[in-house]
């Protein structure tokens, strides 16, 4: 990699391996692993992931991307809620990859940082090991003082610029003599005067050089800005100070300079003299709080402020270099925003930048101030009933709250066919947004998304569903809901009852059956005939004839459609021999009950 590109993704020293880790269908990879970035500078750290599209017939989607360097109770610490990254991150995440940069870097930054990602899916979650190493580095100068000169005020002296981070590979440097910017080696001898002071910075990064030394003696012409970056709100005002020395004690002029505009469009090629630009003219004073200091304030701040400022100063015999890098300053929009983590949980009051030397918060519950409550960090308890919302500098966030009970909606409205699509909403009014969970009569299901979908929908998934919101805050369960799955008639089944031969004076049960939902009606018809028979699950004829004989259809109707079965009944004829058999057997009887009779009334 070129140090231009280097400088392009504001990294200095890059060691350019992939860190990939995971199986064939789950990874993370990152690049580089190792990552060396000046301080006050910012740096991107950037992973990509994968993981299967489907799991068991359920589609597989990210519900969280994330960074972290600590754990907690056996949970990652999301970056975000880190108290001492407030203002300071940022997240950049799409397209299965995901880009962490971290503004105004600190000595305390120095760390290894993990990325995670978290699923619908119960086990699918990952972390990218080993993870990412960066070094913050400062920049500073090492003089040596080898031989004086002829006369006491120069020496013939050996300069290094220095650096934490191994040089892999070696940066090439930009030094700043009094101001004025030349190349050089990473060290150079050189005569240098009493009056000259010496400075460094690594090349892509001269916006962050280190702070001016003297050379030979300590009464140099130097400047110092208190701070390399500032961070403002649109609208509020900033102070932007530095100290100055001069080696020459009398000094005509000083004025502040804006160097570089972020807007391309409002860039200008040479510095200009604040006070005497018409867009800042009634929007600035420049202060001299004390003698070798002095402040520039900018009021009622606007976007197209975002820029480099720079001090100069001069005297009879010295003017300071106009392109010795200065302040950058930062304006943005107010930003505020709660950050729940799952520890705890905690909250974290994050804002869009941090002003310098206001680093009070404000806490609100359902509302109301919290007194006492200062920190970006809230201590207090957290109640899933509260709600909670933070302010700074006046700059509110919206509130965070646990979920409230979730709406469970169908698709369509009126009944549910069978083999058809239909899916369940899951709703709650949560913020941050809620996970959702599916159950089917106590039994957890797959599916995590807000919407539980049926392609094709089959009689087993009949059932009482519900679902739950769970955020980091808290957790919630909805009203269960019915799927009663419908469907047409199948074909239906015919039972005969007395089964056997059927003979004629005899009677006969029909009946039909048939699986449906909802239940099916029957009605039964006669071959030839044109009007139902009967109706009812069970027919039944008395007395049967020989032209009750022939073939009946059973037809099992619903709402959703209608089936039907054929039967064939055949009525058998009594022959000559059985009536006469039949006659003599019941005159006979006749007879007997006579004679019976007239004994029992002669006894009498």
């Amino acid at each position: 990699m070129g140090l231009r590109e280097a400088a392009s993704c504001f990294v200095i020293f890059l060691l350019s391996v992939s860190v990939v880790q995971g199986e064939d269908d789950w990874g993370v990879r990152c690049t580089p692993t190792q990552i060396c970035a000046v301080k006050g500078s910012k740096v991107q750290i950037r992973c990509s992931y994968w993981h299967p599209s489907r799991i068991d017939g359920h589609d597989v989607a990210v519900e969280k991307e994330f960074w972290f360097t600590k754990v907690q109770d056996s949970e990652p610490v999301d970056l975000r809620s880190a108290s001492e990254y407030t203002g300071r991150v940022k997240y950049d995440c799409g397209n299965k990859a995901c880009t962490l940069t971290i503004t105004d870097l600190r000595d305390s930054d120095s760390d290894v940082y993990q990325f995670r990602f978290t699923t619908n899916h119960p086990t699918g979650s990952l972390t990218g090991l080993p993870g990412v190493s960066l070094s913050v580095t400062g920049v500073q100068v090492l003089t040596t003082k080898l031989s004086a000169c002829k006369t006491d005020d120069c020496s013939w002296s050996r300069v290094e610029c220095q650096t934490s981070c191994p040089p892999t590979p070696s940066p090439s440097y930009i030094w700043f003599k009094s101001g004025q910017k030349t190349s050089g080696e990473k060290s150079y001898t050189a005569y240098f005067h009493s009056a000259d002071s010496i400075s460094c910075a690594v090349r892509g990064h001269e916006d962050f050089p280190s702070a001016p030394v003297c050379v030979d003696g300590n009464s140099c012409n130097r400047v110092n800005y208190i701070n390399r970056n500032i961070c403002a709100f649109k609208g509020s005002s900033v102070d932007i100070s530095c100290s100055y020395s001069s080696y020459y004690k009398r000094i005509t002029s000083k004025s502040w300079l804006v160097a570089e505009r972020k807007d391309v469009q409002l860039h200008r090629p040479q510095a200009v003299d604040l006070l005497k630009d018409p867009e800042f003219t009634a929007r600035v004073q420049v202060l001299d709080p004390e003698p070798g200091r002095s402040t520039l304030r900018i009021m009622n701040l606007r976007l197209s402020d975002s820029a480099q400022y720079r001090f100069t100063f001069k005297s009879q015999w010295f003017e300071w270099e106009r392109s010795f890098p200065g302040t950058t300053l930062t304006v943005t929009d107010p930003d505020v925003q709660v950050i729940c983590s799952p520890i705890g949980p905690t909250l974290t009051c994050h804002s869009s930048c941090l002003l310098s030397g206001r680093p009070s918060f404000v806490w609100f519950k359902n509302g109301r101030e919290v007194h006492g409550e200062t920190s970006p960090t809230f201590r207090g308890f957290l109640h899933p009933e509260n709600n909670y919302s933070c302010a700074y500098e006046h700059h509110h966030s919206s509130p965070v709250y646990a979920p409230k009970v979730p709406l469970v909606q169908l698709s369509q409205p009126g009944d549910i066919l069978k083999d058809s699509s239909v899916s369940l909403t899951c709703s709650s009014d949560a913020n941050p947004p809620p996970a959702y969970t599916w159950y089917k009569e106590n039994q957890t299901l797959l599916n995590r998304a807000a919407q539980l979908v049926f392609r094709s929908i089959p009689l087993s998934d009949s059932g009482e569903y519900y679902c739950t919101a769970e955020n980091e805050l808290g957790k919630t369960t909805s009203k269960r809901v019915l799927i009663n799955v419908k469907y047409a008639p199948k074909p239906p089944s015919v039972s005969v009852s007395p089964s056997g031969e059927i003979m004629e004076g005899s009677s006969v049960t029909l009946t039909c059956s048939s699986d449906a939902n909802p239940a099916a009606n029957y009605t039964w018809y006669k071959e030839d005939e044109d009007s139902p028979t009967a109706s009812g699950q069970i027919f039944t004829i008395t007395n049967i004839t020989a032209e009750h004989g022939g073939k009946y259809q059973c037809e099992a109707q619903n709402t959703h459609g209608r089936s039907n079965t054929t039967l064939h009944l055949t009525v058998g004829a009594v022959s000559p021999g059985s009536w006469r058999s039949a006659l003599i057997g019941s005159a006979a009887a006749v007879f007997l009950a006579v004679t019976l009779l007239s004994v029992f009334l002669l006894i009498r």
